[in-house]
């Protein structure tokens, strides 16, 4: 069911889903399609099914904010927490952190990627 109108914590969850995921529903979805985003990118039949994380946000990230079911929004909650938890403490020579953000559609090496005490919401 999509939200007519949205309230102002799904306005703002929006807002906030939007600064954390830095890739565009092109890019995450390509980089889902490498190799480099490990087994939890595209599965090897050919319908390429990305997996639940990657799918649902790129799937929000090429909807209007109008057009927002719960799921998307439970999706936008989750991606928000896990991403603001990943970069509390940053591993950047550890791929498995970078590539665990990037299939969430945040490349924490883009320089619009929040830091630790640069990013009031994330602690650090």
């Amino acid at each position: 069911m999509a939200h007519n109108r949205l309230g102002g914590d799904t306005a703002e969850l929006w807002t906030r889903f939007h600064e954390l995921v830095n890739m565009t529903g092109h890019e995450l979805r390509s980089w889902l399609l490498t190799e480099a985003s490990g087994p939890e990118g595209f599965a090897s039949d050919p319908s390429l099914d990305l997996d639940v994380s990657g799918r649902d946000v790129v799937h929000v990230l090429n909807k209007r904010r109008t057009d927002l079911t719960d799921e998307d929004v439970q999706t936008m909650r989750a991606v928000v927490d896990e991403v603001s938890s990943l970069l509390v403490e940053p591993r950047p020579d550890d791929e498995t952190w970078r590539r665990t953000l990037m299939s969430l559609g945040h490349d924490p090496l883009k320089p619009d990627s929040p830091r630790p005490g640069e990013d009031p919401e994330i602690s650090g």
